[in-house]
């Protein structure tokens, strides 16, 4: 038997703790070319927010009454495939399961001699493949530009903020206490940070920290953060919109500035995107990303709650940014 925990209600705003379900459910034996796994770390992320909602998207949405699904690193109990062996650890986009019997589409061996099992969820997984593929994609960037971050005491924030240093960009971060603000420039090189949360003034600040205007935005927030912003861009500037957890929850359409007179007016570009956009580069971002962590140029941080039972609470604690860094479960 093994315990997995389900979509109990599509919630209505922010989620609560009565959207899930935990289940006892049986575990089959692995058949021909399956394994049966573990779970280790699991990764909750504010984009699985979306999948809640019975809405379309760039994924379909959770089941009610199914399991909810994240990226997870299991250790291989038993294999049927002649490719692994009892004592792998893999990852995959799994369903929240204690144990389950799985196939090898889509896994990946993850090796715990070269970087610790939860990097593999964060730093060389889908994060830092976001944060590199949509910072070099889109943001094109060059060297003594200025790049914003929002969101940056965040998981792909962090690690932006990070790479956009190694390729000689000024790195200013906004994030929600002093606390983050001191560890952007302490740990992850930022050269200033503005708490949203304290400043009266959002756009003077913005004006203090980046005298000569926004040239990239990473947009992990949205909301009237992102809209304080638009009045800096440089001519030319990008603003990539990777995330919006400051409207997830909004159960009306959010106002908003009009974009266009801004992009028009500095000649800009706004693109959204998804980290699978770029899966043709994934090989050389996982590449360039494990050799500036091995040179020690890379750091980064993870909030680590213990306890399958605490998934949802971990995940809703997203929402209120008590996460610095990744956010992970050990199981």
């Amino acid at each position: 038997m093994g315990q997995t925990i389900l979509l109990n209600n599509r919630p209505e705003g922010t989620p609560n703790l009565g959207n899930f379900k935990f289940e006892e459910q049986s575990v089959g034996d692995p058949q021909e070319g399956e394994l049966l796994v573990k779970s280790k770390y699991v990764s909750v992320d504010p984009y699985l927010r979306g999948r809640m909602n019975d809405t379309k998207s760039y994924v379909p949405p959770f089941e009610v009454g199914k399991p909810l699904t994240s990226g997870i690193i299991a250790e291989v109990i038993e294999s049927k495939h002649p490719d692994y062996k009892a004592g792998d650890y893999v990852s995959k986009v799994m369903p929240w399961k204690t144990l389950q019997v799985i196939t090898t589409e889509d896994l990946h061996k993850v090796d715990a001699s070269k970087a610790p099992l939860s990097a593999y969820l964060g730093i060389l997984g889908m994060t830092g493949l976001t944060a590199y593929t949509g910072l070099t994609e889109i943001g094109k960037p060059k060297e003594n530009e200025t790049l914003l971050v929002s969101g940056a005491a965040g998981a792909v924030g962090s690690i932006v903020g990070q790479i956009g240093k190694l390729l000689g960009l000024r790195v200013v971060g906004i994030a929600g206490s002093d606390e983050k603000i001191n560890m952007l420039k302490q740990n992850f090189n930022f050269d200033a940070g503005i708490n949203y949360k304290t400043t009266d003034d959002l756009t003077a600040a913005i004006i203090e920290h980046c005298p000569e205007g926004v040239d990239i935005y990473f947009d992990n927030v949205g909301g009237e953060i992102s809209d304080a912003v638009l009045y800096h861009i440089n001519k030319y500037a990008r603003i990539i919109n990777c995330g919006a957890i400051a409207v997830y929850n909004e159960t009306t359409i959010p106002k908003s500035l009009s974009v266009q007179p801004f992009l028009i007016k500095n000649s800009a570009l706004m693109q959204g995107f998804i980290v699978s956009n770029y899966a043709s580069k994934f090989e050389e971002a996982i590449a360039q990303l494990a050799e500036w962590l091995k040179q020690e140029k890379l750091v980064y941080t993870e909030t680590i709650v213990e306890g399958f039972e605490n998934i949802p609470q971990a995940f809703l604690d997203l929402f209120d940014g008590k996460n610095k860094g990744k956010m992970i479960i050990k199981i």
